[in-house]
Formats: structure tokens, sequence, C-alpha cells
């Protein structure tokens, strides 16, 4: 007989075997359940019967209990067992009703009678309490009807336990039997299997040993490849061919795991190269609206899971407003006072979170939301907030970008002070510091660059000067002149906003540049400064400084003469203005009339 057929035939009577054997088992098993479901048939009967006595007896001492003594908490223990001898009931006539024996359910009918003629007794006997005849509730209850009913009900519960106990018993025997002859078929079926199992071992060694190694080889070669979506069969055998298998699929995951931080350190290469870029724009920036700009495009690129902000503190550090955003952050305000960021308090980044470990910042609504408030400083001084709020789950986590942020936040920190630094030189060297206005080198910068860029376009100019200046400083001190300069220089910013540029040329002398404006166009708006100049009513330290007023000259360009020429003719108008009464605009074309 060839060694195939034999192994087939192994094969096939292995299969019947345990075929036999399981199904053996099976109604061993089956029959060991009918002898458990004897068993708690059993003892639910028992139980039931013992509550129902138990629960009569209980209720019938609170009942007395209440007419003896007249307590409440009588009264709510007996409504309290009633209310549970009303479910044990309803278990009886389920119970009755699923089939019981005809002798049982009788006895247990008679059993949930006798019940509920003592709860009729006990009721009528409260009842008849709370109306005031305790002689009548105690006679009821302790008379002969209620002790003949509690006597019957607890001889009825003794005969049903009786009965049930005879039945369950003759059931367990019958389960227990049938168990046991089931198991003994099942145990020889499975050592005849166990005998043919042996015989055929050697064909087994082929499926156990054989076939794995052909699959773990193929497994290894596509590991070799670099394929690591191949899956490791889970193979618990406690053997060689089992180890060999632990140890492929823990190569297997150690090279998934290098995989993992190749691409971990790949993406934090890209982020430092990232970070690095914003860097070298930062510091390239001429203002802070470039720096801002700059922020803004790389920040979400670095740190895509986190939307922010960032904030420039204002120059009496009390407030800190926002100079822009990225990916829309919710949960800030643009402006918020400084005192309410932790991290400005402390002077270090501050996470707020949910978890409550650390106190949230003030400006947040809400405040539990996942935030991180890093300081802005340079040389010790605050310079603003760079806020960054998660928008992925645990983006500000343990592995978060902390560290990268920090390092931004310091870069950030110098890059701004120093544009803020570079900005207030700037202001200094182009501005006149009591008026805020610019100073005469912004005045001739100005005429260079439009003669140089705009030559031959249209440009007025208007002289100013404060009509007997030197009357309020003899008068009422240097600090009311300080104010009236003030004043003046205000008011010719403001009427200028739209139109031009506002010079302090010396003195008390002020210098305007009026862009596209004609000659009579600038007569207009000098006209309209000097009666918003004389039309206030200045004090100083409680005194009425009096009315101040101011005399204008007016030239243009390049219809009245040169660029070169503008300041030298609004100059002898304004000598005219002067010489003519001052409080009043003359225009340089006026002046070079033959009545002149």
């Amino acid at each position: 007989m060839r060694i195939t057929t034999i192994t087939n035939w192994a094969y096939g009577i292995t299969v019947v075997l345990t075929a036999l054997s399981g199904a053996s088992f099976i109604l061993s098993s089956r029959s060991a359940l009918e002898e458990r479901a004897a068993v708690e048939e059993h003892l639910a009967l028992d139980t039931l019967a013992e509550e129902l006595a138990l629960g009569a007896e209980v209720r019938s001492d609170e009942a007395r209990l209440y007419v003896m003594r007249g307590e409440e908490r009588h009264l709510q223990a007996f409504h309290a067992d009633e209310e549970t001898e009303r479910r044990r009931e309803e278990v009886a006539a389920k119970l009755i009703a699923r089939g019981l024996e005809p002798v049982e359910a009788a006895v247990l009918t008679d059993i949930v009678k006798d019940v509920e003629g003592l709860d009729k007794i006990e009721a009528e006997a409260i009842e008849t309490y709370r109306r005031g005849d305790k002689a009548g509730a105690q006679a009821a209850l302790f008379g002969p009807e209620h002790e003949r009913l509690q006597s019957a009900l607890l001889t009825t519960i003794a005969h049903f336990r009786d009965l049930t106990a005879t039945r369950t018993q003759s059931n367990l025997e019958r389960a227990r039997a049938r168990s046991d002859w089931w198991s003994l078929a099942a145990k020889v079926m499975l050592a005849v299997t166990g005998a043919l199992f042996v015989a055929v071992l050697y064909f087994v060694l082929r499926r156990r040993v054989a076939m794995p190694l052909r699959r773990m080889t193929g497994i290894v070669s596509r590991l070799a490849r670099q394929d690591y979506t191949v899956e490791v069969p889970l193979d618990r055998r406690a053997d060689e061919i089992g180890e060999m298998n632990e140890a492929i699929e823990i190569f297997r995951t150690n090279l998934i795991e290098r995989e993992k931080l190749d691409a971990d350190r790949r993406a934090d290469q890209h982020t430092k190269d990232l970070i690095l870029q914003m860097m070298h724009r930062v510091q390239a920036c001429q203002n802070q609206a470039e720096l801002t700009d700059v922020i803004v495009r790389f920040s979400p690129e670095i740190f895509p899971g986190l939307a922010g902000g960032l904030y420039i503190l204002n120059e009496s550090n009390t407030t800190l407003a926002r100079a822009g955003a990225w990916l829309e952050p919710r949960h800030s305000a643009a402006a918020f006072p400084a005192t309410e960021c932790w991290g400005l308090r402390r002077g270090r980044a501050h996470r707020s979170s949910d978890d409550g470990v650390d106190v949230p910042c003030q400006h947040l609504d809400p405040p539990g939301v996942g935030a991180l408030c890093v300081p802005l400083t340079a040389q010790g001084d605050m310079i603003g907030l760079l806020y960054l709020e998660e928008r992925q789950e645990d983006a500000l986590g343990p592995a978060g970008p902390r560290l990268y942020l920090e390092l931004i936040a310091e870069n950030v920190g110098l890059a701004i002070a120093n544009l803020q630094l570079r900005e207030k030189l700037t202001a200094l060297a182009a501005r006149d510091p009591l008026t805020g206005l610019f100073n005469r080198r912004s005045l001739d910068e100005a005429l260079r660059r439009h003669v140089g860029e705009r030559s031959g376009e249209p440009l007025a100019c208007l002289m100013i000067d404060i009509d007997h200046f030197k009357r309020f400083n003899d008068q009422f001190g240097h600090d009311a002149g300080d104010l009236v300069m003030q004043f003046v220089g205000q008011t010719l910013r403001d009427t200028c906003a739209t139109a031009g540029d506002a010079f302090r040329f010396g003195g008390e002398e002020f210098t305007a540049l009026l862009p596209s404006f004609g000659e009579q166009q600038a007569i207009e708006l000098a006209e309209t400064l000097r009666q918003k100049i004389s039309g206030a009513a200045l004090s100083h330290a409680g005194q009425i400084l009096g009315m101040v007023s101011v005399s204008v000259g007016v030239s243009a360009s390049p219809a009245d003469g040169s660029v070169e020429t503008l300041l030298a003719r609004a100059d002898a108008a304004l000598l005219a203005a002067k010489a003519e009464g001052r409080n009043r605009t003359v225009a340089a074309s006026q002046i070079k009339r033959p009545a002149r």
C-alpha cells in the first residue's frame, strides 16, 4: 500500500474519531448542563419558598410593631417589604405558568393565596389603626385567623420544599448518569485518536516543519527587499520553528522602528531647515511688518498642528496687540493686558491645558484649551509674545516642538528689538522731539526726492509762523510756549493728514509740503489751518494763554517757479503776511505784483 494511501486513510479515520469524540464531549457537556440546571432549579425553588415564608413573617412583625408602638418607621418597613413580597409573588406566578409539576403548582398556588390572605388582614389592621381603633387592629393581627393563616403558610411551604427536593434530586441523578456515560465514550475515542496520531507522526512533521520553513523563507526575502508590509503569522509553538518565527517578528519590528526613526529624523531635519530659512529672512527684514509677514508665512509650515499669533508689547509695557496670526487662532483676543499672560509674568514659556496641572492664562477663552505662551525677550526686556494653540490633539505634548519654539522666540525677540531700536533712531533723526513733526533735515530730503523722482509735478508749500510767540514764553514761561508749539504742530499734522507732510522748520516756524496741490488749493488749506488754530482757546497751569494765531506764506511749483526756490518764495510770502499785520495768509504770487 502506498504511503499516500496510508496517510489519507489515517487522516480520514482521525477526522472521524475526532468528530465522534467531539460529539461525545458535547453530549456529556449537555448532560452536565442539565445536571447543573436541576441543581439551580432546586436552589431557586427552595430560596423562593424560604423568602416567601421569611417575608411574610417579617411583614407580620412590622405590622404588629406598628399597631403596638405607632412608629412610622415600622409602617415604612411594612410597605417596603410589601413591594418585595409582590415581586416574589410575581416570580411564583411565572414559575406556575412555566410548567411546574401539577402537585407543585397547586401547592405554590396555595402558598400565594395564604400570603395574600395575610397581606389583606395586615393591611386592614393598619387601616383600622390609622382610623384610631388600636384595640381592633391588635385584635386582628394577634387573632386566631391571622395565626391560622400564618401556620398554614409555613406548613404549605415546608410541603412545597419537600416536593421540589424530591423531583429535582431525581432529575439530578439521571443527568449525572448520562454525563458520566458520554464522558467515558469521549475518553475512549480520544485515546484511539491519540494512538493513531502517534502512528502518523512522521507525516505530520512534514506539515509542522517543512511548510512553516517555506513560508518563513518568503517572509525573510520580502524583508530583505525592505518590504515591511509583510505580516509574520502568529505562531506560539514552543519549538525551534516557533523561536525562528519569533526572531523574524523581532527583526521585522526593529526594521520598522528604524524606518520610523529615519522618517522622524528627516522630518526633524526638514523642520530645522525651515527654521533656518525663516531666521535668515527675519534677519533681513527692514521693519516689523515684514518680520510679521515672515513669521505668519513660515509658522504653519514648521508647526502644522498649531495655530497662533505674534503679539507686540506697547511702549508702556501694559498691553499686548496681535501683529499677525496664522491658522485662525480662536481662543485668545487680538489685544489684552500684559498681566493676563503667565508667560510674561514669569518670563518663560507657560503651558495652559485642561488637565489642571498648571494655572491657565487669563487671556484664554475658554481657559482650559491647550495653549503655549512663549515670551519674546531681548537683553532682559520683554518685547512681545509668541502665542500658540493646539489644532491637532497633543500637538503641544511631551514630544511637542517646545524647544524649537523657544529657539525661534529668542531670535524673533532680538530681531524685533533691533527693528524697534532702528525705528526709534530713525524717528530721532527724522522728527522733531517736541512736536513729533518731521524736522528740517527731512524737509530737505523730501524736496530732493521730489526733484529727483517727481520733477515737473505740482507741489505747494506752506510756511507758517506763530504770531507773537515770544509773548507766551515771556508771560507764561517756556512750558507754556512748548504747549503752544505742540498745539500748532498737532493741528498742522491733522490738517495735512491726507494732503501732504508737515515739518518743523525751526523755532516757531513750520512748513508743509502738499504734492499735487496748486496755489489756490494750498491757500484754501492754509486758511482752514489758520482758522482752526485761532479758534482754539489754550490754558496752562490754570491760566488762559489767550488766542493763538499764525501767519502763513504760500508758494507753488512749477507754475510760479522751480522747486529749488519753493521754500524761499514761501518764506517771502510769510514775511509779507507778517508785514501786513499777521494772522493772515499771503501767496507768493501776490507779492510779485507791481503794487507791492
